[in-house]
């Protein structure tokens, strides 16, 4: 046991020195893929390795292909950089080992997932009868989401989806945003509903659905079974639908509404930005992302459903091993979710939950909104550099150059290279309204302005250099 000890601490020491690097060291690696794949590679050993050496060669192995996603700035995706108290968390459920199904399997861990949901639902303004799974992230709500409502609509028109499957299924209509994220796409493709089945509904100029098309599309199909997708938090922009309007629309139809909110319903947590979500708690089912802006670490999410009995349904199953003693009464959170074979995340999200509060939920949010608007407002200013995007949250799109639109779209991709290139700072590139753009999220936790300051200068200097 005790080499046990010494190989755990070892490990700890090093995750700690690579965090620490983090905040100095290059964003992304200068990486050679041939020698990454060499490093890991060669034959598979025919005797045992001792476990020290193992890791030891596992953090040789990975050092140069590592990306500092943890570090104050990554902006290439909206990736949290894991909180302390989450991180430390994290090490506990490897650790224990816990088969979160239910309290059989792992009583605490049932637990802290039970709590965890309780405040979950609070901060981010979801009626408080809602049921919640903790599933992998943004795919795993939609489909949990969008499963639910399958159930819902079909057993409205009479017909049992998890009995008799969608042979014979009245067809269910999809109505969703012409900007929706692609993991809807799938979702239905992993439902049997298929990606066809989505009926687009135009959005406004910063990406947000339109009401007044969404009324239009409802209104020129067949009453029936129907799912309206809504989004709170584009993946470019930013943008929130209206989801008041949204759903006033949508009840019309007799529509389920589901918002993907993966980042954008942490907007609910703080009275600055609490707008973007006004009518949120009148939706069905919402999905979020805990590695996201909680900053919890990967892979974390929450699908929240204000009709338990549909979304019980949709997940749960039973068998005669898998029964809960009477004593323990004690929600199952295995119920909720795809998976039977899970590990205890609701670990991390405790952690994450107590070492922030309810204050210190706001303040992330409103701190990592007004660097994205110190990112717009100097990055706009230069000549040659505009943001094509109204900054509501923590995305900012940027464009670089002047003339032709075929020109501006080479600068970009230019700049985007060598400011990738630098190591200095890492965003990603996306393609909006047929525009190649520079795409910035913020949501780390330790992002400051010298940070944001620093990798503008960096952007700026690419800028001059192509």
């Amino acid at each position: 046991m005790s080499e046990f000890r010494d190989l755990v601490m070892r490990t700890a020491k090093e995750i700690a020195d690579y965090r620490a690097a983090g905040t100095d060291d290059r964003v992304f690696p200068d990486l050679d893929t041939a020698e990454l794949r060499a490093a890991f590679g060669g034959p598979l050993p025919q005797r045992p390795t001792p476990a020290g050496r193992v890791i030891d060669e596992l953090v040789a192995a990975a050092a140069p292909g590592l990306v500092a996603t943890t570090g104050p700035r990554y902006f290439g995706f909206v990736i949290g950089g894991a909180l302390d108290s989450a991180t430390a968390a994290e090490l506990l459920v490897t650790g224990w080992d816990q088969p979160a199904y239910n309290a059989v399997s792992a009583p605490a861990a049932a637990v802290a997932e039970e709590v965890s949901g309780e405040w979950l639902k609070e901060i981010l303004g979801i009626p408080a009868a809602a049921s919640f799974g903790f599933v992998t992230g943004a795919q795993g709500a939609n489909t949990v989401g969008l499963a639910a409502a399958r159930h819902h609509v079909l057993r409205a028109a009479g017909h049992d989806v998890e009995r008799d499957g969608l042979i014979g299924a009245p067809r269910v209509r999809v109505v969703a945003g012409v900007e929706r994220h692609a993991t809807v796409d799938r979702s239905l493709r992993l439902l049997g509903l298929g990606a066809s089945a989505i009926e687009e509904v135009a959005a406004d100029p910063n990406g947000a659905i339109d009401v007044g098309d969404l009324a239009r599309v409802l209104a020129k199909g067949p009453s029936g079974p129907t799912i309206v997708v809504a989004q709170s938090g584009n993946v470019n922009t930013g943008a929130c639908d209206d989801l008041a309007g949204v759903t006033a629309v949508a009840r019309g139809h007799d529509a389920w509404v589901h918002v993907d909110g993966a980042f954008g319903l942490w907007a609910a947590s703080s009275a600055s930005t609490r707008h973007l979500v006004d009518g949120i708690e009148a939706a069905d089912s919402w999905g979020c992302d805990g590695h996201k802006w909680l900053n919890v670490p990967y892979d974390s999410g929450y699908v929240f459903c204000a009709h338990p009995e549909a979304h019980a349904a949709a997940m749960a199953y039973t068998a005669a091993y898998l029964a809960l003693p009477g004593a323990l009464a004690v929600r199952a959170p295995g119920d909720f979710v795809p998976e039977s074979s899970r590990r205890a995340r609701g670990f991390a999200t405790w952690a994450a939950l107590r070492e922030l509060g309810r204050g210190g939920i706001a303040e992330l949010v409103e701190r990592c909104c007004a660097l994205a608007k110190r990112f717009a407002d100097q990055l706009d200013a230069a000549d040659g550099v505009d943001v094509v995007n109204d900054v509501v949250l923590n995305q900012v799109l940027v464009r670089f150059g002047t003339g032709a639109d075929a020109d501006r779209d080479a600068a970009t991709d230019r700049v985007l290279e060598v400011v990738q290139r630098g190591g200095e700072c890492w965003m990603g590139g996306t393609v909006w309204r047929g525009m190649h753009l520079m795409r910035i999220s913020v949501s780390n936790w330790s992002t400051t302005e010298d940070d944001v300051d620093r990798s503008v200068a960096a952007v700026l200097a690419a800028a001059r250099g192509v």
